[in-house]
């Protein structure tokens, strides 16, 4: 029987007039991986604080097993600035006794890239000081890793984490024997991490079995039956949920939830956009033309980042960027920024930039833009309009998109400098959205919003019409909101990536085991280039080749890319055979040999597509 570490009983807590916490009363057990969602404000962060007796409860009581070690991440580190990393994350160790430990060596190749600490000045003897907040965070995770705690309480452990750190992160906690309680916005960790999830709402916690999305699915039902939630975020929920069903059914931990329910309860949504329309109206008003890239050099200062970059964002189009720290993902976004504010006056270092005469650009930067303080939310709104059209003949007032957003009628009227960074965020989105732009740049959206806000705003966006470039460590939010994600590996070269993040990380490992990590402003010839949509890059002073496959391999790549679509239609129409039919085993078993037998013969198409790429 598993150990209690932590039992809550009829936990009080009140911040102002608002009780956060409200007679709760719950525990964590050995080997229990808990994920903790719900919106800002809800009091994610203080119930984990009073669970850790980092703060006290008002009423009730906290009690911790006798002897539990106990490891904390906060939002706000306690290292000390005078101090090295060596001392804060090995302390006294002598160096080959934490050089021979394995877990040690795990921990520092996972979030710093290897023993040596490349990314920082001095490596081990580095002075923390001077250190960013994201550097400062990756020590201080690493500090609580290298130890054996029975209990791991992590509060938004993927901020300044990258799609790599991410992954690493999810796969060392799951090989740890340690309970865990994690509070997180990214859907994709979730699902990877945790088999238990808590749902913050109104003072108490919903609990469910399973990771996030199981949670979707028991949520989903439960609001059906229960018929309490209003319909607005009822249909969020369930489009969400079709969007699971459909996009990847094999997410599910464990069979635990009536498959045939959760297909009822998606029978009558669509897809989440049509991406066929949403092209055509994209096209009416942006014209044939948003980013045409010819011979682009990206620089910061002298260090080169994308060398002679030939690439075009057409209408309509969805990119996920993803790529090492460094490579150029900002400083390309930027310098796309400066030739459409400029008309296309103001160039990069080398090439050109054409920029569609249609093009209103709106691009949501990493820092959170000043606003005055003494605003009202929905006043700062209507300062930049009152009405804006989504699309499609939809339309919003200011009032009604603020509600959407998680601004209620009351929360309209509080003054921006009373808002917490995530609804500032939020604020910072709804004002983009309100200047009706045709192109999107998002860089790292997902900071500081909570899922129901992040929900919220996928729906929005699966109705734009526009194009959309979006940078990102979130797995989950790429793979709902973009169609196509290109790569910056740091060295020079934009790539398209037909099997997204998993491929991503598939060439970063590559790249590491052969030894040879790319640098950023290296020459763009180190390893073969997969172009997209006529991207590519030359090397040196040479031409680069003319982009795109010959004519003989487009017919082929065509041919590929036809056959890859009725194989996915025929695994479409399995996964629903093989949930109509869950409980005749025998029956399933044949149905998944044949689902088997395809998964193999998409993944030699899927490999025949990138050969022909590559060699075009």
């Amino acid at each position: 029987m598993a150990v209690n570490l932590v039992n809550l009983e009829a936990v009080d807590k009140v911040y102002g007039t608002r009780a956060l916490l409200d007679g709760l009363s719950l525990g964590v057990s050995e080997g229990d991986r808990i994920g903790v969602v719900g919106r800002n404000g809800d009091g994610k962060t203080t119930l984990i604080r009073v669970l850790a007796k980092l703060e006290p409860a008002d009423q009730g009581r906290v009690t911790h097993a006798g002897g539990l070690r106990l490891g904390v991440l906060t939002q706000h580190d306690s290292l000390d600035p005078a101090a090295t990393v060596r001392h804060e994350v090995v302390g006294d160790m002598a160096d080959h006794e934490w050089a021979g430990s394995a877990r040690v060596r795990d921990v520092l190749t996972g979030l710093f890239g290897g023993l040596d600490l490349p990314g920082f000045p001095e490596g081990m003897e580095t002075v923390i000081g001077p250190l960013s907040g994201g550097e400062r965070r990756r020590i201080a995770l690493a500090k609580l890793l290298i130890g054996e705690p029975d209990l791991i309480v992590l509060d938004e452990p993927t901020n300044h984490l990258d799609v790599e750190g991410i992954s690493w992160l999810a796969g060392h906690l799951r090989a740890r024997r340690s309970a865990l309680v994690c509070v997180t916005h990214d859907r994709w960790f979730l699902d990877q991490v945790c088999t238990r999830m808590w749902d913050v709402q109104g003072g108490t916690v919903h609990e469910y079995d399973g990771g996030y999305s199981d949670y979707v699915f028991a949520r989903a039902e439960r609001d059906r039956i229960a018929a309490t939630e209003e319909a607005k975020r009822q249909n969020l929920m369930r489009k969400e949920l079709a969007w699971l069903r459909r996009g990847a059914p094999a997410r599910t931990s464990k069979p635990r939830f009536r498959i045939e329910a959760a297909n009822e309860l998606i029978a009558d949504v669509p897809p989440p956009r049509d991406s066929a329309e949403l092209m055509r109206f994209a096209g009416t008003r942006l014209g044939k033309t948003v980013f045409d890239l010819e011979d682009v050099t990206v620089q910061a200062g002298p260090k080169v980042l994308l060398r002679r970059l030939t690439w075009q964002l057409g209408p309509g189009d969805r990119i996920g960027l993803v790529g090492v720290n460094g490579a150029g993902k900002t400083s390309l976004l930027r310098a796309l920024e400066e030739a459409a504010r400029s008309e296309g006056e103001r160039q990069p270092a080398s090439g050109r930039i054409k920029v569609g005469r249609t093009v209103r650009l709106a691009y949501l930067s990493q820092e959170v833009a000043e606003l005055d303080p003494t605003w009202r939310v929905l006043e700062a709104v209507e300062q930049v309009r009152g009405r804006v059209d989504l699309g499609k003949g939809r339309e919003m007032s200011a009032s009604q998109l603020c509600e959407r957003f998680g601004f209620g009628k009351q929360r309209q009227w509080t003054p921006v400098g009373d808002l917490s960074g995530g609804e500032r965020r939020r604020l910072q989105i709804l004002r983009l959205l309100m200047d009706e732009p045709n192109v999107l740049f998002l860089d790292e959206p997902t900071n500081d919003l909570d899922i129901e806000t992040l929900t919220q705003l996928e729906d929005l966006l699966d109705g734009w019409p526009g194009s959309l470039v979006v940078i990102s460590h979130d797995r989950f939010f790429l793979e709902r909101t973009t169609d196509r994600v290109h790569a910056l590996l740091g060295d020079g070269a934009l790539r398209m990536l037909p099997r997204g993040v998993d491929e991503y990380l598939e060439r970063r490992t590559a790249m590491r085991a052969a030894d040879q990590p790319a640098t950023p402003g290296a020459p763009a010839a180190a390893t073969p280039a997969a172009p997209a949509a006529g991207g590519g890059a030359g090397t040196g002073g040479e031409r680069p080749r003319a982009a795109g496959p010959s004519r003989a391999a487009q017919k082929e790549l065509q041919r590929i890319e036809r056959q890859l679509d009725r194989i996915g239609d025929k695994e479409k129409a399995l996964h629903a055979e093989i949930a109509d039919h869950a409980t005749d085993f025998a029956l399933v078993a044949e149905l998944d040999g044949r689902l088997r037998e395809l998964t193999s013969e998409r993944e030699t198409l899927e490999t025949r597509w990138l050969e022909l790429a590559e060699d075009g």
